[in-house]
């Protein structure tokens, strides 16, 4: 099983990327392309859609992400396909609220999403969604995020690689560790 794939995005349509691993490129079909750029090295995280007809690559830009996508699968009545089709209308949090919720009128107005799959999502999901963990607030690491951002990092590169890093790091070696991660993206 394919975790995810790490590498350059060379081709955007529609519906998929396709990125280069270095000597073969992957398509991989996607809720929103226009989130990637030609040229940007990136990971996508990745599930394998293996069926009677079809064998694809569905792939995501979080893990929350590929988790909201792996829980829509599960719901009678709901394919990759339009798993992939409702994502591209919502966001992960957007889309646990509106189930933890009930809200049926939301998830209605998601693309390939009608009343009846509405209800059967909120049957099947209500009360089975593990919360993601509380993401760390803005202000952790401050002095951290100053120096990326007088680095040229972007507010996007940069609460991505705070988010990942352990709480009770000293500045010095948050920044250390922020660093790398960024450099492995970029």
């Amino acid at each position: 099983m394919i975790y995810s794939l790490r590498g350059t995005i060379v081709a955007r349509k529609e519906d998929f990327v396709a990125i280069d691993l270095g000597n073969i490129a992957y398509e991989v079909f996607v809720p929103r392309p226009e989130e990637f750029s030609l040229g940007e090295q990136t990971t996508i995280f990745v599930s394998e859609i293996l069926t009677q007809d079809d064998h694809y690559l569905a792939g995501f830009k979080t893990l929350l992400e590929k988790e909201a996508f792996a829980s829509l699968v599960q719901v009678k009545g709901i394919g990759p396909k339009t798993a992939l089709s409702a994502l591209s209308g919502t966001t992960p949090e957007e889309l646990f609220n509106a189930i933890s919720n009930s809200d049926a009128k939301y998830l209605k107005k998601l693309p390939g999403i009608g009343p009846k799959a509405a209800s059967q999502i909120i049957l099947d999901l209500q009360g089975k969604l593990v919360q993601e963990e509380p993401k760390k607030s803005s202000d952790a690491y401050p002095n951290v995020r100053l120096g990326l951002k007088s680095l040229g990092f972007k507010a996007k590169e940069i609460d991505s690689a705070i988010s990942i890093l352990p709480e009770g790091l000293d500045d010095q070696a948050a920044l250390r560790q922020a660093l790398r991660s960024l450099r492995k993206e970029g």
